[in-house]
């Protein structure tokens, strides 16, 4: 089998996810009712959520089964490939070995279909024929679209005005599949309206879109439910199918990752590709280092603060036990729009803040450069949310330069950037502006976390 490019039999498709839950060292701490601030009962969530997604968010078991269906749908683009980036390595000139995940292949051309797929199906399974959600860069609401119009569901996506604004085609890729694209804050919620009554400019943010589509699915009297592409235990779980696969296809070739590397918003996709792995250091100590790579625009894991707090600015989500900037911190309008989201998925937080993992941020620019150089190098024009992750891969290749380690090197190339090329050519012209956030805009964000106990 080539080193180069690694590929599966379509037999191989896993069949299962893998549910990190019972592999932690410590309990979670229990989600919070936003009202009450008392633990939440699954009944809680159900105006929300179908039950079978309810049940797998605090799932015990250590592998869910994918249904059929689910099964069907991926097979229109898993396995994805797997691949040693050979030329990255000669042009770095390091012994380290880079390999990645090739998640851009999907129909969404980012990893997020993996549990938009999921999801939809559950949904209808359930009964339900409409979804609402929102999106930052647009590739999750252009993944929920295609999932929608593959379970013949509609579907209303909230996009943060900033990325509306920047990314015109990603939008016009959501309306091809029949999604209905409003640029968040919007006057169709009275969150919306509120929010551009006190100011009318605002960039908009995830936590502002998160309370629009919310506030939809919660007035609609169970007609419409909420889908969400990060965060989540669920949506983290189905994500491992790309950690899944990688393992058995760095094991064809006798390889395994000393480093696991994924750009970070909410977590999805580095929870995707580092859990399979993680399953082994926490089970049995294997020294893998994990890094998890988010902007120093939104420095949410590296200068955030550990606590509960609510995961949108309108306060209608439960509170977690997370990394967090403030549920009303607004980040500047970097490109990355994925990334652009104060808190972190519950489970990563939780392994960041007992070292399993960390975390480090980087500025616009220098992600961008390592993006070119990928793009020369490998042939793909990377998601600017995975130009983080790259920067990451490429710094630890270059240590291994300097150190003379031979180290394997793994990354999840989450995402194309087809529909990101308006930030390229900020880059190209010197226009991309680099944003370090100053500790007295951090602390008023953060004074608006809720004091729990």
């Amino acid at each position: 089998m080539s080193q180069y490019n690694i590929l599966l039999d379509e037999k191989q498709l896993p069949d299962a996810w893998y549910n990190i839950i019972p592999d932690l060292k410590a309990p979670m701490a229990p989600p919070l009712h936003p009202a009450t601030l008392k633990p939440l009962s699954p009944s809680d969530l159900e105006a929300l959520f179908p039950m079978a997604l309810i049940e797998q968010e605090a799932s015990m078991e250590p592998m869910i089964s994918i249904p059929g269906e689910i099964m069907d749908v991926y097979r229109l683009w898993r396995p994805t490939p797997l691949r040693r980036a050979l030329r990255l390595e000669k042009a770095l000139d390091t012994p380290a070995k880079i390999f990645y995940k090739n998640e851009s292949v999907s129909p969404s051309g980012s990893h997020k279909l993996n549990t938009a797929v999921a999801q939809a199906y559950y949904n209808k399974a359930s009964g339900i024929d409409e979804l609402t959600t929102e999106t930052g860069a647009g590739q999750w609401g252009t993944a929920l679209s295609i999932a929608c119009s593959m379970f013949d569901m509609k579907c209303t996506v909230y996009m943060v005005r900033v990325s509306y604004d920047q990314k015109p085609y990603r939008r016009s890729f959501m309306q091809t599949y029949g999604g209905n694209v409003i640029p968040s804050p919007s006057d169709t919620t009275d969150f919306g309206k509120s929010v551009l009554a006190e100011n009318p400019d605002t960039t908009g943010s995830l936590g502002m879109a998160i309370s629009e589509a919310i506030e939809v699915a919660a007035k609609s009297g169970g007609r419409v439910k909420y889908s969400l592409g990060s965060v989540l235990n669920h949506v983290l779980l189905h994500q491992t199918i790309i950690g899944e696969e990688a393992r058995l296809q760095l094991d064809s070739v006798g390889e395994y990752p000393d480093i696991v590397i994924g750009c970070v918003g909410g977590g999805s996709n580095y929870g995707g590709i580092a859990f399979p792995f993680a399953k082994d250091k926490l089970r049995d100590g294997k020294d893998i280092d994990f890094i998890a790579v988010e902007p120093t625009a939104c420095p949410t894991l590296t200068r955030g603060l550990y606590a509960y707090d609510y995961g949108d600015t309108g306060k209608m989500t439960p509170l977690l036990k997370q990394y967090t900037l403030g549920h009303n911190f607004v980040p500047p309008g970097i490109h990355a729009g994925g990334l652009r989201y104060h808190g972190v998925a519950q489970l990563i937080a939780q392994l960041v803040r007992e070292g399993e993992m960390r975390a480090v941020a980087y500025y616009q620019n220098p992600c961008f450069e390592a993006a070119a150089l990928f793009a020369k190098c490998e042939g793909i024009v990377p998601a600017p949310e995975t130009s983080h992750a790259i920067r990451a891969a490429v710094d630890e290749a270059l240590k291994c330069k300097e150190s003379g380690e031979a180290k394997t090197i793994l990354f999840n190339m989450s995402g194309h950037g087809h529909f990101d090329m308006s930030a390229y050519d900020a880059y190209f012209s010197g226009k991309l502006q680099d944003f370090d956030l100053d500790e007295d805009k951090l602390r008023e964000a953060e004074a608006a976390i809720p004091k729990v106990d």
